[in-house]
């Protein structure tokens, strides 16, 4: 029987120490839901030490990476008040163990969200898009990892930054997306690339979230999941992402 305590334990000091462990998997098995049972304690953990619940992540939100994890669903991870660093500014490399950093899509949320919508009727619950990079961070040796680990692990999140909110548009597809290190485009992918369609993925988020029993409230940040391959970072580099029409993001990793 899996030690969630224990397992969620290890994962949060393995993140607080920037030093990765072992896969969970290797030693155990543990059941998707179990691993979503891990990622709650873990995510409680921090909340108890003062940090608070601001949104929700989104991952494996292109076929390509579905097929490649061998899954036929999306994940997603909880976001918390110390993740979001602000645009154009900077975050210590050093806090991180292999850090990664993918250009997406960041939605708003207008008012508190109950249970499943669809990808029309999400629209109406959200407020304003935007350009986002996220930072995501295995605490896993090697950065390798199973389903159950990788969602366990809070889906790899460690960090996120949001450009200008913008007005919300009904149509977010074939939206050119590129990531920049320092002066080197380093990927490039389209809206598209995001199930299709990025108010897919939301609508996914509020059905996964209501399975769970994670309520998504008024103001929370949903991060849609990424358009390109994630580009490790070093200490002394700048990221940048951008979404035509909805502008850019920087972070800069000392």
């Amino acid at each position: 029987m899996a030690n969630i305590k224990e397992i969620a334990q290890s994962l949060h000091q393995a993140a607080h120490q920037a030093k990765p462990i072992k896969q969970i998997s290797l030693a155990q098995n543990l059941t998707l839901d179990q691993a979503y049972e891990v990622q709650k304690e873990l995510i409680d953990l921090r909340i108890k030490e003062g940090e608070t619940l601001i949104g929700l992540k989104m991952g494996f939100t292109s076929e390509a990476k579905m097929q490649q994890m061998g899954v036929h669903d999306l994940i997603w991870g909880r976001l918390t008040s110390s993740m979001l660093i602000p645009n154009n500014n900077t975050t210590a490399r050093s806090q991180y163990i292999h850090p990664r950093v993918e250009p997406e899509i960041c939605f708003r949320i207008s008012k508190d969200i109950n249970g499943e919508l669809n990808e029309t009727e999400v629209i109406e619950y959200v407020d304003a898009v935007a350009a986002a990079i996220e930072i995501i961070d295995s605490r896993y040796q090697n950065f390798k990892f199973s389903l159950e680990d990788v969602v366990a692990d809070n889906c790899s999140s460690i960090g996120f930054s949001v450009g200008d909110w913008m007005a919300v548009t009904e149509s977010l597809n074939n939206l050119n997306m590129q990531l920049r290190i320092d002066e080197n485009t380093v990927a490039e992918g389209s809206s598209n690339d995001i199930m299709n369609n990025p108010w897919k993925s939301l609508a996914a988020a509020t059905r996964l979230a209501a399975k769970y029993g994670e309520p998504i409230k008024k103001g929370m940040y949903i991060m849609a999941g990424a358009a390109t391959n994630a580009e490790f970072i070093q200490a002394n580099q700048t990221a940048s992402a951008s979404v035509h029409s909805l502008g850019h993001v920087t972070v800069s990793f000392k």
